[in-house]
């Protein structure tokens, strides 16, 4: 059911019931109906108006933690190439992000940003983020679905995402593996800041 039928419905119990309640006290009009089946509509729209209402609560609820895990899900998609370039941009004594950060820490997208503005990723990591993009790109190309179901622009970012990676997959030298980052980054950040 979608947001506006519940709402739809709730003002529709809400109105009857009002309207009934109102009609019982101030009709003046006696007789079985008015005493008793008045009463009981008035008792039956409220039920109905907050059973409505809860259940559209019960189902926005499990319809937004769904959402989430399949953010999760596409965020996870793409966490060993943002591993890597966290591990291409240590220094010596430094310890690499976790993995959970790397998922939900919307500041390591900024950081790594930051990073690659400054530094220049030595060849060795260049040439296993390149391969890692080859491999991933597969499974972050079948996830554009998966996108699909949060929203539409979920999936508009999510295919610029995967577009990077096609092109980080496909660059031939240092220039194109280091434009391919920064782009795989702005978009991966684009898609965090979107809400469900």
């Amino acid at each position: 059911m979608s947001r506006l039928f519940i709402i739809s419905l709730m003002v529709v119990f809400a109105l009857a019931g009002i309207s009934l309640w109102l009609y019982f006290l101030y009709s003046g009009a006696e007789g079985p109906f008015i005493e008793e089946l008045v009463p009981e509509l008035v008792v039956f729209c409220i039920e109905a108006f907050i059973l409505v209402g809860l259940l559209g609560l019960i189902q926005r609820y499990l319809e937004n933690r769904r959402k989430r895990q399949m953010l999760l899900s596409l965020r996870g998609s793409f966490r060993d190439l943002l591993s890597l370039l966290d591990i291409a941009f240590l220094d010596p004594n430094d310890e690499p992000t976790s993995s959970k950060e790397l998922e939900t820490d919307p500041r390591v997208i900024d950081y790594m940003l930051e990073q690659l503005e400054r530094k220049h990723p030595d060849l060795d990591s260049l040439i296993a983020l390149k391969r890692e993009g080859d491999e991933s790109l597969s499974m972050t190309r079948d996830l554009v679905a998966v996108a699909a179901q949060i929203s539409a622009t979920h999936m508009n970012w999510w295919i610029a995402i995967v577009d990077s990676i096609r092109n980080l997959a496909e660059a031939r030298d240092r220039n194109g593996i280091e434009h391919s980052l920064h782009e795989m980054l702005i978009n991966i950040r684009e898609f965090n800041r979107l809400e469900i």
